[in-house]
């Protein structure tokens, strides 16, 4: 079981993000709406957090434009951080950027189980 920060702005989204993960036996130990929420909650539970899925498009806050830019802050307060970004299918160019700034893997929206089951695998989680 891994612990996991859930990030994405729709709320609709986090609890179906935590559905899936729950089901295949993981926790979510926190959720954040944007990404400046969701480098201030991984600050603050590094210690505790496994693996964080992050939304790609989210509302601007305090300079942190979107999930690409919180990628880049986690990973520079923690190199080692499992990150998988959460994609729609038109955002290509965006998940090359997110990958190239430190994330571990994407999956495009709507998300299958057996695609993140897949994902985790691939991280060891």
């Amino acid at each position: 079981m891994s612990n996991v920060l859930v990030v994405d702005d729709s709320r609709i989204m986090r609890i179906n993000i935590k559905k899936m993960l729950e089901s295949i036996g993981h926790k979510v130990i926190a959720e954040a709406t944007n990404g400046y929420e969701a480098i201030e909650k991984y600050k603050q539970n590094c210690e505790e957090i496994d693996l964080v899925t992050m939304d790609i498009t989210m509302p601007i806050i305090n300079d942190i434009k979107d999930g690409i830019d919180a990628v880049k802050h986690i990973i520079k307060f923690d190199s080692n951080a499992k990150i998988i970004m959460l994609t729609s299918l038109g955002e290509q160019q965006e998940v090359i950027k997110a990958v190239e700034a430190g994330a571990s893997n994407y999956l495009l929206k709507p998300i299958q189980v057996d695609k993140l089951t897949e994902a985790l695998s691939k991280l060891n989680i």
